[in-house]
């Protein structure tokens, strides 16, 4: 049976997403290390220096110091996040990487810049123990898409030889194909993989919605296996080690990246019984990535969820 779970707040430390997940009946987690909309820098990784002893200020409560909007990650989360895991018995968890990151651009400082956050976010996942990191490959903007993949590549391998020794694996996301974006096709991704010179370090991250958004069929059955198929001839299977689970907001084709909640978009539910009961993903965690909130009082995560497990056929 698939293991299902959400991306959870680190809001109050990183065993509160844990907690969080629990809360909402999840089986797994994922979550951002930094703020996602903030650049990483190299001062927020713990493992790097020699301690991350908190810092005290006259009149202030102690805490630990603080860079880039992300907080140095000390001991004590490390310990208390991997003993919640332990206790609550939630597995797989996923870090989901700043969305700055664009190892596609053609512009050498953003190019350089994404490598290093890439590099820290990285970093970060190994402190926590996570061994799953999922990245968004960029946008080619001015360049193409054939240059814009040969950068994302040279930026996996060179993310690869800043932590090599590491254990976290890299999923790239496929996504909606909205702009010039990459990843909307399996092909991309293929290719991605197939130019990394350390390939148990890479793998692939499958948004349901950005699937549906980039125009690949997933309502009948007869387009599922085409979907599926196109899927194993590109990529591979195998290669697919985290699944987001998001309706779309969006039409089909529409290559725009707006999530809704389960059952509720224009996905419907047959793609998410059709994934949920195929033998060949039931071992791959799957994480909702829908918005946050409440209806008629209940989390949206337990209602998705619900819904979610009502699919799978006993």
């Amino acid at each position: 049976m698939p293991r299902l779970g959400s991306h959870m707040s680190i809001a109050g430390g990183y065993h509160k997403a844990v907690d969080a997940a629990n809360q909402a009946s999840c089986e797994v987690v994922q979550i951002f290390t930094t703020p996602p909309r903030q650049w990483p820098v190299e001062r927020d990784v713990s493992a790097t220096l020699p301690s991350a002893k908190p810092v005290k200020r006259r009149g202030q409560a102690t805490r630990a110091p603080r860079a880039g909007g992300s907080s140095v990650i000390t001991d004590e989360d490390v310990a208390r996040f991997q003993a919640a895991l332990d206790e609550l018995q939630i597995s797989d968890p996923l870090v989901h990487a700043s969305y700055l990151i664009n190892l596609a651009s053609p512009d050498d400082a953003l190019w350089k810049k994404s490598i290093d956050a890439l590099v820290v976010e990285l970093r970060r996942a190994e402190r926590l123990g996570i061994r799953m990191l999922v990245v968004h490959p960029g946008a080619f903007t001015t360049s193409s898409e054939e240059l814009g993949i040969q950068r994302v590549v040279q930026a996996l391998n060179e993310a690869e030889r800043q932590t090599r020794g590491d254990h976290v694996v890299c999923l790239l996301e496929n996504t909606s194909g909205q702009g010039s974006t990459l990843g909307y096709r399996f092909e991309h991704l293929a290719e991605m993989l197939s130019g990394t010179q350390q390939p148990n370090r890479f793998a692939v991250c499958i948004d349901t919605c950005h699937a549906f958004s980039a125009g690949y069929p997933l309502e009948s059955a007869a387009e599922y296996r085409r979907t599926t198929a196109q899927l194993e001839k590109t990529v591979g299977r195998a290669a697919v080690r985290a699944i987001h689970l998001n309706d779309s907001a969006t039409p089909f084709g529409s290559r725009k990246d707006r999530h809704e909640h389960i059952g509720r978009g224009e996905m419907g539910l047959a793609p998410f019984r059709r994934l949920l009961n195929d033998a060949d993903f039931a071992n791959v965690p799957m994480y909702l990535e829908t918005e946050k909130g409440e209806e008629n009082g209940e989390n949206w995560d337990v209602i998705n969820l619900r819904v979610l497990r009502s699919l799978i056929k006993g």
